[in-house]
């Protein structure tokens, strides 16, 4: 028999377990006030390097690790390959093409593309570092410290001044993380609010994948 709690829990929307408010300006902001900065890093192929060269980039990352004062999150995505956009590429050229031979041999190759992709299994892995930023504690009256939130008694102006000097402080650790993986050899680039909201629904709807993701409603 189902309890009270249970209950209640099943009647929570999935958006309620999210932690993320909303994303502006590329950067998340979480629930609880504090934000996070999205990095896609770049990969090395760490077993074709010598001996020398991996206990050297060993030793380079260990000193990035230590020389921050604030944690990081590393996060690697793994996902089927998704060929679909390549395959309706060649199907139009196919379509394109008024010569029989060539015809011919992009249906082969098409069919080939579908065939070695399905009987291989083929991953793509894309590696993400999570830079956070947690605003000042504020004690409140009952003496428990809590961030400031956003917009509550505060005019839409000093809401984006406060945002605008924490995601200053943001940008000052994405920069430190920047330059201690360039020096690795790992380029990185900062997901935008696109990247940064597609990332975050497959990551929630993990059935989805391989789906368009809907479209959030005009604003009236």
């Amino acid at each position: 028999m189902a309890t009270a709690d249970t209950l209640r829990a099943s009647t929570k929307t999935t958006q309620e377990f999210v932690p993320v408010a909303e994303v502006r300006d590329g950067i998340a902001v979480l629930k609880d006030g504090s934000l996070r900065a999205i990095l896609l890093a770049s990969s090395l192929n760490f077993a074709l390097k010598s001996e020398d060269e991996q206990t050297a980039f060993i030793v380079q990352f260990q000193n990035f690790l230590n020389s921050l004062d604030f944690s990081v999150q590393i996060f690697v995505q793994s996902r089927m390959l998704d060929i679909r956009p390549y395959v309706a590429t060649l199907e139009v050229q196919y379509k394109q093409q008024l010569d029989d031979l060539m015809r011919i041999q992009i249906r082969e190759y098409i069919d080939f593309v579908k065939s070695f992709t399905e009987a291989a299994n083929i991953m793509t892995k894309n590696f993400f570092v999570v830079v956070p930023y947690s605003p000042v504690l504020a004690v409140t009256k009952k003496g428990v410290s809590s961030f400031l939130p956003f917009g509550k008694k505060e005019t839409s102006e000093e809401v984006n001044k406060t945002f605008g000097e924490q995601v200053s402080q943001l940008e000052q650790r994405v920069a430190i993380v920047q330059q201690g993986l360039v020096r690795m050899g790992v380029r990185t680039v900062q997901l935008g609010t696109e990247e940064t909201i597609e990332l975050l629904y497959k990551m929630f709807n993990p059935g989805e994948e391989g789906k368009p993701m809907p479209l959030a409603p005009a604003t009236p």
